[in-house]
């Protein structure tokens, strides 16, 4: 048996590991990266799911407050107090609110649907609940360290890339120098270890080899360029990863601050929607105003109430955006301190 080993004197073998260690750690830091967007999918799709149910729990209150109206408007039409215009008005606005539902019910079953496929659990089914019920996120402190950013699999992945595309040139250019190979013959063993080596023992037999570079045509030339040309590729791809990053993390804070801040605000509009309903509820009960009126305040504060949930299921997303930007979240330093 013969076996021939490579005496690694220009650093070919060590830069090949190298390279492949990186492209190693590339190809994990790459499937945690596809794991950390399939979770912020899942977690997008089930906040999507409980704002349908907050806007379905929405609508079942004005169901029945619009169908307890036309219970009203019927009995007012036959007393002869209002117009059969009134009625059809009230029967038009709860057939509204009804197609309104079954859209609802539509979107949030497909919504479930999608949940099922992201997590692999074709039969998922996932009980109703509410979207205002949810606890909200953390707000996050102030000095978050731009480190955090280095920590995301996709700027690990970059930067790996970049190791083992630098180590590539290493490799390439030790095209330019000779080999030195050992090669050994097994035969009998010796009988002694300290004749394992002597001219006398049959067991061993060594030798040098060294190969030489030929006239190759610019090869290796060739492929020291090409290996710098994917090394600055790398450069370039590993920039525009980390300035993305930087982007996304702007961005999601952005959101999440205007977010909060509309969020307000819409609890403020849905406060005073309601008391104009209820306020337009007594006019027309008493016969100071119209139908129409009845109507108006309706259509407004159902659509406050739609706006906050869409508001609320916003600010929430851009949460998950952070962690998802910033690689996974941030940890409390104030409690690991305590």
């Amino acid at each position: 048996l013969t076996t021939s080993y490579e005496l690694d004197v220009w650093g070919r073998i060590r830069r090949s590991n190298e390279a492949a260690q990186a492209s190693l750690l590339a190809s994990q830091y790459s499937r945690d990266a596809i794991r950390l967007t399939i979770a912020g999918l899942i977690s997008n799709n089930y906040l999507a799911l409980r704002a349908y149910d907050a806007e379905t729990a929405v609508t079942a209150e004005s169901l029945a407050s619009r169908e307890a109206s036309l219970k009203l408007v019927r009995s007012r039409v036959d007393a002869g107090l209002v117009s059969p215009l009134d009625l059809y008005q009230a029967e038009g606005a709860l057939a509204a609110i009804q197609a309104q539902a079954a859209t609802l019910r539509l979107q949030r079953e497909l919504s479930e649907h999608q949940i099922a496929l992201l997590t692999g659990n074709p039969g998922l089914k996932i009980a109703a609940g509410d979207l205002r019920q949810l606890p909200m996120p953390p707000i996050p402190p102030a000095d978050l360290p731009s480190a955090l950013i280095e920590g995301r699999p996709d700027v690990r992945q970059a930067e790996e890339n970049l190791v083992a595309a630098n180590a590539g040139i290493g490799i390439a250019k030790a095209g330019y120098f000779p080999k030195f190979s050992l090669t050994a013959s097994f035969g009998n063993e010796s009988a002694a270890l300290a004749d394992l080596f002597s001219a006398g023992a049959n067991g061993w037999a060594l030798g040098m080899g060294l190969l030489m570079p030929v006239l190759d045509f610019g090869r290796t030339a060739a492929r020291v360029d090409q290996a710098k040309a994917l090394n600055q590729q790398s450069l370039v791809a590993w920039e525009n990863t980390l300035q993305t990053a930087f982007k996304e993390v702007r961005d999601a804070l952005v959101s999440l601050r205007e977010n909060s801040t509309a969020e307000a605000a819409q609890n403020a509009r849905v406060a005073s929607a309601q008391k104009a309903l209820d306020l337009s509820q007594k006019r027309y009960e008493a016969g100071y105003s119209g139908y129409l009126e009845v109507l108006d305040a309706q259509r407004t504060s159902n659509e406050a109430l739609l706006a906050m949930i869409a508001t609320r299921q916003a600010r929430l997303a851009a949460s998950v955006d952070l962690f998802k930007a910033l690689g996974g979240g941030w940890k409390d330093t104030a409690k690991q301190a305590g």
